[in-house]
């Protein structure tokens, strides 16, 4: 449908060749045997690939243009690497690299820094994220991702969270037609030092006298950044039976609290 259709300067996307498998086959018969001609012929017959990863981040303030630039770049590095005796498609192996390109280049542009350390874990989540998608069609719960990078499941949440883009403070975020409410309207006006430390120690004074699996759900939920069905799955538990300890928990604390 023509809303989803990413349009890039000089180029008729209509226009764009597709290889079949056969073909894909024997232009890397030719490359192996050193015809150079045959990398370009790869290269534009799978542009179409590249063209509909991009359409995932249509929505970002990112110019296509230059998108499309890192995800050929990494439609190369595929090509390059490619191995035809295993018996996959170009396409399935491609589509990793080519997303990792451009989620590189998005993290390398935001124009909030952090550290490179955090950067680094954030890009091996994503890649572990990718791969475990590309084999078993799903994305990885934390566990799996703590277990397999030998990270803290709270690690996961921060690192991501990192990559970001920051939101304005003077950002609409609602209008009904008259006075436009904005983020800055939502933000509560902290002075008091004092209160908010003293919040902050009956909060955790409130969380040592609940329950252990009251306290164990809320940790998972609001700092872990789980999801319930994350946590009924290592619980034993429905999700639905996670949701009502979940409020259960948070009106205790509000007891507790007041």
């Amino acid at each position: 449908m023509a809303k989803y259709k990413v349009d890039i300067t000089g180029i008729n996307t209509n226009e764009i060749k597709v290889l079949s498998n056969d073909e894909t086959n024997r232009l890397f018969e030719r490359l192996r045997g050193g015809d150079e001609s045959a990398k370009d012929e790869l290269v534009n017959g799978n542009l179409k690939l590249v063209l509909s990863i991009l359409k995932r981040f249509g929505n970002t303030k990112y110019n296509m243009d230059d998108l499309f630039q890192v995800g050929v770049i990494g439609l190369i590095k595929a090509i390059d690497n490619f191995d035809i005796t295993l018996g996959l498609r170009l396409s399935t192996y491609a589509v990793p690299l080519i997303i990792g390109e451009v989620k590189r280049f998005i993290r390398d542009n935001t124009s909030v820094r952090v550290s490179r350390s955090v950067k680094d874990l954030a890009y091996k989540i994503i890649k572990f994220q990718d791969e475990y998608v590309s084999m078993y069609g799903v994305l990885p719960g934390n566990d799996a991702v703590s277990k397999a990078l030998g990270i803290d499941e709270y690690e996961i949440a921060y690192a991501l969270d990192s990559l970001k883009d920051p939101m304005s403070i003077f950002e609409p975020i609602y209008n009904d037609g008259g006075d436009t409410i904005y983020l800055s309207d939502q933000i509560a006006d902290v002075k008091d030092v004092n209160t908010d430390r003293d919040m902050l120690i009956s909060l955790r004074k409130a969380l040592q006298k609940i329950k252990d699996r009251e306290k164990d759900i809320l940790v998972s939920r609001f700092i872990v950044g789980k999801t319930q069905m994350e946590i009924a799955d290592k619980m034993g538990i429905s999700q639905a039976q996670v949701s009502r300890i979940e409020k259960n928990a948070i009106q205790n604390v509000r007891n507790l609290i007041k």
